[in-house]
């Protein structure tokens, strides 16, 4: 909301003391954040110009300038008399009054004027658009200044208004009140203490019933006003103390009537619209629409309307679009001489869907489906009708239509204790009551309850705290103090975040960078993944209300959004990229779509469990993504690539961590190549998988090839972790060592014969594989494993019968497991 602080102060005597950015600073604090102040975009000499003479001159790109002689003051002109300027905008003749910016002067954005050679003249200033001063309205033509408003030479600074201070404020949707001078003075009044003269206060003269009107829906339109301005004088100038308002307000002052309804709309924040009496065939009737139903918007465009539109119709059908914009066949034109002056109060919810479904924004729609005070109608129609007659002539006629009231609010309950306990700051009964009836809401105190009626326009108070929130913006926001709470007594962290700390410093030392992805995914992430029609991860809990029709649901795999970021990443120039995300997917359990219910209560618990049972498995996943260099080449030697193996070791070292035992096995499964996949299994369960991403996979997101990874199901881990302390217990004792190589057939898992190692004797405390052999010197079909074994007591040093036992104890329990001991 621009609001120029001229007028500003013209409603609220705010001090003369208080200067433009002390009052932005306060309105700030209450609520209505300033965005800029603008003011002085403009620099002198810029004077009003008289065209003496006008040439047209045909260049050979095919455009047409003009060459003009133009008169700009005794005090400016040249030795003949006038300066020569160059224009290429064709909305003037000769004799008009122009805006001319001269040499010296600087516009909006840091363009400075001077004297130049253009199209073979030497162009000594400018003639100015509204756009190029940084008035509403574009460049494609000049600013004309009405005769008898301006002489020759004058400064045309003053005369536009371009060095007034006018405050750019954010209005949050929540006080829609604010996209109005009425509103923000009120708040100003509030905010130093003065006194509050509402410009609303208009006398509306009792009379008989005006043009006729029928409301067929009155949820949509509750109330509906209209008044008829006859004899009206369509040629008049819109004063130039209004337009210029109008222009600093952000808006284009267009002509008298319509100038006059949006200087209303600023002034009291409501829309008004005007028809061209002499069109309207009939009654005036408020419906839906119809389906299919045509009209043709004052944009020009020819739109289709849904029966979920609110119109304003004739005999002929639709003449308006409730709340957004009026029709082209009812437009007042300049050879309107009786206007009807419409006011309505549009339900906000009907009036937003209409704006988006027709992509029609307006000013009026902006107020509208924010909610506008719906006892303004009857007063803004009578506040146009007077200053049309003021400024075009003519009569208001006696009729006046108001069909509908507005809805009345409900009263809020509140203790008067509750902004104290609430801020911290010492509140009495009187502050809080003082502070709600200078937001114009009726109180009623009893004993330690306020009982309060929110005033017509505040929409958003409905509750005790919105209450609270009006006491502090009078008491300040800034009295409130800042107090840290106490922190209660811990108990230190729990399993599982001692458990996902373990892991993210695991993954951190493995040289994995932490990523967070969105959570989402599509129909084509699965294509590119490679997953199958019936793999069940393309089944997804599918969003109501989506960031992207392109990604409906929620992942079942951390993957999709890891490929993305790997695919960012290396797209701009990082060749050795390895990045880790833990986070939740998200998996269906088949109970159909989420119930919806009001806010309006506290759902039951029926409800509640049927909202529960909606929800889907959400497992916490580690996955990670290594692309190029796992060791970087230097002067210590060169590099090596990423390989699946590394993939599988990061696993492992997580397990090791967890102090869980993890079976690999070779697996198919997608997005990993075919013959370098390996599962982890847990308790017989899969739990995961590691190797390299399948060429396919790859080609169809742009990467390079080779890229390894893994993702596992962390919350599965953490529920089979056997220790969480700080540190797993060790032995002082030393260790014995004991190397054994072992013939299998070349089917068996090595993790198989590791197993029953590990599981031979409770004096083994570690078994490593550390040699697979396949060759000449072993039968066809056989190969030999080695494995490192390491033996330790917590409680004493180990004997040499004890180890021989341990050793033998192994060599038997490899033996049960198929394998012979190789000597």
């Amino acid at each position: 909301m621009r609001v120029p602080v001229s007028w500003l102060r013209e409603i609220v005597a705010v001090p003369t003391d208080v200067t433009t950015e002390q009052l932005a600073a306060r309105l700030t604090a209450f609520d209505l954040k300033l965005e800029e102040i603008i003011g002085d975009s403009v620099v002198g000499p810029l004077v009003v110009g008289r065209v003496l003479t006008l040439e047209k001159e045909e260049q050979k790109n095919g455009k047409t300038i003009n060459w003009c002689r133009v008169d700009v003051g005794p005090d400016h002109n040249d030795a003949e008399g006038g300066r020569g300027i160059v224009c290429g905008a064709h909305n003037f003749v000769e004799g008009d009054l122009v805006i001319v910016s001269l040499p010296g002067a600087v516009l909006p954005g840091g363009f400075a004027i001077a004297a130049r050679k253009t199209y073979g003249h030497v162009s000594d200033g400018m003639i100015c658009s509204s756009a190029e001063l940084g008035l509403a309205g574009d460049a494609s033509g000049i600013i004309v200044v009405e005769p008898g408003t301006a002489e020759v030479g004058d400064d045309a600074i003053e005369l536009l208004g371009l060095g007034a201070e006018v405050l750019d404020l954010e209005v949050n949707p929540d006080r829609a009140y604010a996209l109005s001078m009425r509103g923000v003075a009120r708040d100003t009044a509030l905010a130093y203490g003065l006194d509050f003269s509402d410009p609303a206060d208009i006398d509306v003269p009792s009379t008989s019933e005006g043009y006729p009107v029928k409301v067929e829906d009155s949820e949509r339109c509750p109330v509906f006003a209209a008044r008829i301005v006859k004899g009206f004088d369509p040629t008049r100038p819109t004063p130039r103390w209004m337009a210029q308002r109008i222009e600093q307000a952000g808006m284009r002052s267009i002509s008298l009537a319509v100038d006059v309804t949006n200087y209303v709309m600023i002034e009291l924040g409501h829309p008004i619209h005007g028809y061209d009496l002499a069109k309207l065939q009939g009654d005036i009737i408020v419906r839906t629409a119809k389906k299919g139903e045509k009209l043709t918007t004052l944009d020009g465009v020819a739109r289709t309307l849904s029966v979920e539109d609110t119109v304003v119709c004739d005999d002929r059908g639709a003449i308006g679009l409730a709340g957004v914009m009026g029709g082209e066949d009812t437009e007042l034109s300049e050879t309107s001489t009786e206007v009807l002056v419409e006011a309505a109060h549009w339900n906000q919810v009907a009036t937003a869907r209409t704006v988006r479904r027709h992509k029609l924004p307006s000013e009026a729609s902006k107020r509208y489906e924010r909610g506008v005070d719906p006892e303004l109608p009857a007063r803004a129609t009578q506040r146009v009708a007077e200053l049309l007659v003021e400024h075009g002539g003519g009569t208001i006629d006696t009729g006046l239509t108001v069909v509908g009231t507005a809805p009345k609010r409900a009263a809020v309950t509140m203790s008067v204790e509750l902004p104290g306990r609430v801020s911290g700051v010492d509140i009495d009964a009187a502050t809080v009551v003082s502070a709600l009836e200078g937001n114009a809401i009726d109180v009623a105190l009893d004993h330690d309850t306020v009982t309060a009626t929110p005033p017509s326009w505040r929409f958003d108070i409905n509750d005790p705290y919105d209450m609270v929130e009006e006491v502090l913006r009078v008491v300040g926001y800034d009295k409130v103090p800042s107090v840290l709470p106490e922190a209660p007594a811990g108990r230190g962290l729990t399993t599982s975040q001692v458990i996902r700390r373990r892991v993210g410093m695991v993954l951190a030392g493995e040289g994995l960078i932490e990523v967070k992805t969105f959570p989402f995914a599509g129909s084509a992430d699965w294509d590119r993944l490679g997953l199958a029609a019936d793999d069940a991860r393309r089944t997804q809990v599918l969003l109501a209300n989506p960031l992207s029709a392109e990604e409906p649901g929620m992942t079942t795999t951390l993957l999709t959004g890891l490929f993305k970021a790997l695919v960012l990443n290396i797209g701009r120039g990082h060749t050795d990229v390895s990045i880790v995300e833990t986070g939740r997917v998200f998996i269906p359990r088949g109970h159909g779509k989420a119930p919806i219910y009001g806010v309006d209560a506290r759902p039951s618990d029926e409800q509640l469990a049927a909202l529960y049972d909606a929800l889907p498995d959400q497992p916490q996943h580690v996955a990670f993504l290594m692309s190029g260099a796992r060791e970087r080449g230097g002067w210590t030697g060169a590099g090596r690539a990423a390989t699946w193996s590394d993939a599988v070791a990061v696993v492992q070292h997580i397990a090791d961590a967890l102090h869980v035992d993890l079976s690999v096995e070779q697996a198919q499964h997608m997005p990993w190549h075919p013959g370098r996949c390996a599962a982890f299994v847990v308790d017989g369960a899969i739990i995961g998988h590691a190797g390299e991403i399948h060429p396919r996979v790859l080609k169809a997101y742009g990467l390079p090839p080779r890229v390894v990874g893994a993702e596992i199901d962390l919350d599965a881990l953490i529920a089979v972790a056997p220790r969480v302390g700080p540190r797993p217990d060790f032995s002082t004792f030393p260790v014995a060592k004991e190397d054994l190589a072992f013939t299998v057939d070349v089917d068996v898992p090595a993790a198989t014969l590791q197993h029953a190692l590990e599981g031979a004797s409770e004096l083994i405390e570690s078994v490593r594989l550390f040699d697979v052999y396949e060759g000449d010197q072993l039968p066809e079909g056989k190969k030999s494993l080695a494995f490192a074994l390491r033996l330790r007591a917590p409680d004493r040093t180990l004997t040499d019968d004890e180890i021989k036992s341990a050793r033998d104890a192994a060599i038997q329990a490899a033996a049960a497991a198929g394998a012979t001991l190789r000597t």
